[in-house]
């Protein structure tokens, strides 16, 4: 039995219990949980219309069903129907928390949440389970939400190698939910097909480099990475605390929203995030079907091929920002440089520091303490050895963490070229509100893994096109894709990007873009009979 198979079959078993409980009762009025946005399951919650016990093996019963092509979750939380049938019990006695309770939402597997192993993908963690949660899966739970469970990841977020690896050794490929040839995206893959699927009212991704936005670009729904820290990092498997962020992905702005207003916050646990609470805001309410008009976005049209393949989209997108009244300045190309060089030495010193950080405080039954004790397990174990570890290795080389000068001239410089000569100097020089670009192309063909490429990092500039997502990743700054339509029957998004703190704006922004348009496309196999997914 698989591992997926086997933490899904926890949830089947949990279910057949109920329903043996229940069994004198007559049966429930079917709910469909297909693109029912969370916001709307959250309304229907409060209003009785349905259950969070109903929902939640709706929800279960999609992915049992369907996810078998995609890969796209390897988890099941072995206590999602007993969580909900707390919830309803809540409701019941009147105590609801909020408009999240019942709620189920899907994870990374990179969070830690009790009752279940936060993997990063590498059999190397598979018996991590963790005593606490992240501060996330905290805050998300003490809202009432229910932890549905693991949605796949690439390994360690994709920091293993430059080498294509699509997926992760112990959670397998994944696969795009529009044509199951294509890739999914990195490194937030299974959340993007999740949220695209309705296998969870919303989902939890993670962003170093363009992993939210990514994939929420090739998968046809929104995603947001936030100001670096506005969202804690305590209790999910890092690459870079400089450049980490945990970030909501669901079918809707509004979701989305509502998502950020309970994982945002100042936490101990993180003291990057001090400066957290002083900055957050209620992201539902400064939702606005109006945001555009008057507002001066800036449009930085993207690179070579992505530019040619999205330019339709993009120009139907632009044209709906100016009918909602936005005035449109157009922004050189050579306005942003490539950062990654710089990115590469950052990171490279911060996993090895943050990852042991990370490591220590693992239950003593993982076999690996430190960076190098994954390595010598990732050359030695069957199961890892197949593919390159470039990344490893070059992080295990590295002195001093970020003391090291040239880490901190690194560090220094990439600030400098994205925020001050970056984002922030065209927000100034254009007096612009926001930016705006296509966030990538369509999705590609899975390559073999092992297939070479730049990787995520390459060490030389300009080896790939500048990218808004890349300045706005050494930056720290927030964006949100929003999905603008389809190429060829496979979806693209159009990011928002500006200044540090500048969520509500950027997510009021998106939102009359969102609702003016109606862009999104679901994927095809995503839409069924209610009656078989119930």
């Amino acid at each position: 039995m698989s591992y997926r198979t086997l933490m899904t079959s926890f949830a089947v078993v949990c279910s057949i219990g109920l329903a043996a409980c229940s069994k004198d009762e007559p049966p429930p009025t079917p709910y469909s949980v297909e693109e029912v946005p969370l916001s709307q399951i959250s309304a229907d919650l409060a209003s009785g219309k349905t259950t969070s016990a109903e929902i939640t093996q709706g929800y279960i019963h999609r992915i049992e069903t369907m996810d078998g092509p995609l890969n796209g979750v390897i988890m099941v939380a072995p206590d999602a129907l007993e969580q909900a049938a707390a919830s309803d019990a809540r409701r019941a006695a009147g105590q609801a928390i909020g408009p999240l309770d019942g709620v189920p939402i899907l994870f990374k597997d990179n969070h830690d949440a009790v009752g279940m192993p936060t993997t990063a993908g590498s059999y190397a963690l598979e018996e991590n389970y963790p005593a606490v949660d992240s501060e996330v899966v905290k805050r998300l739970r003490a809202a009432g939400a229910v932890i549905l469970g693991k949605a796949n990841t690439s390994q360690f977020a994709g920091f293993r190698n430059a080498a294509s690896l699509n997926g992760s050794t112990l959670g397998g490929s994944t696969h795009n939910p529009y044509d199951v040839t294509r890739s999914a995206a990195g490194s937030s893959n299974g959340s993007g097909i999740a949220a695209a699927m309705s296998f969870a009212a919303g989902a939890v991704g993670t962003e170093t480099g363009g992993s939210i936005v990514g994939p929420s670009n090739v998968n046809g729904v929104v995603g947001m990475k936030p100001t670096i820290a506005l969202v804690s990092r305590r209790g999910i498997v890092p690459i870079s605390l400089t450049q980490d962020s945990a970030g909501p992905m669901a079918r809707t702005v509004r979701d989305v929203a509502m998502m950020l207003n309970v994982m945002a916050g100042t936490d101990p646990g993180d003291p990057w995030s001090a400066d957290s609470d002083a900055n957050k805001k209620d992201y539902v309410a400064a939702l606005s079907d109006t945001a555009l008009q008057g507002k001066r976005i800036g449009v930085l049209q993207a690179y070579g091929n992505t530019a040619d393949v999205t330019r339709q989209v993009f120009d139907a997108a632009l044209e709906t920002l100016k009918a909602q009244g936005a005035e449109l300045v157009d922004i050189p190309a050579d306005a942003i440089v490539d950062s990654r060089p710089e990115m590469r030495v950052i990171l490279l010193h911060d996993f090895k520091e943050d990852l042991n950080n990370y490591f220590a405080t693992m239950p003593d039954t993982v076999p690996v303490r430190t960076l190098a004790d994954l390595i010598e397990f990732s050359k030695t174990d069957p199961r890892e050895s197949m593919h390159t570890m470039d990344l490893f290795e070059d992080s295990e080389a590295t002195e001093g963490g970020r003391q090291n000068p040239a880490y901190i001239e690194a560090l220094a410089a990439g600030k400098r070229m994205t925020q001050e000569e970056g984002i922030d100097g065209i927000l100034s020089e254009y007096n612009v509100a926001a930016i705006v670009t296509p966030t990538g192309g369509p999705a590609g063909v899975i390559p073999p893994d092992g297939t070479p490429g730049p990787g995520p990092i390459p060490a030389e500039r300009d080896l790939v096109p500048p990218s808004l997502t890349a300045t706005a990743a050494v930056a720290g700054y927030p964006i949100i894709s929003v999905p603008m339509g389809l190429v060829d029957g496979l979806p693209v998004g159009l990011s928002f990007v500006g200044t540090a703190w500048s969520e509500g704006p950027l997510l009021s922004l998106a939102y009359d873009y969102e609702q003016a348009s109606q862009a999104r496309v679901p994927p095809p196999r995503a839409l069924a009979d209610a009656a078989t997914v119930n």
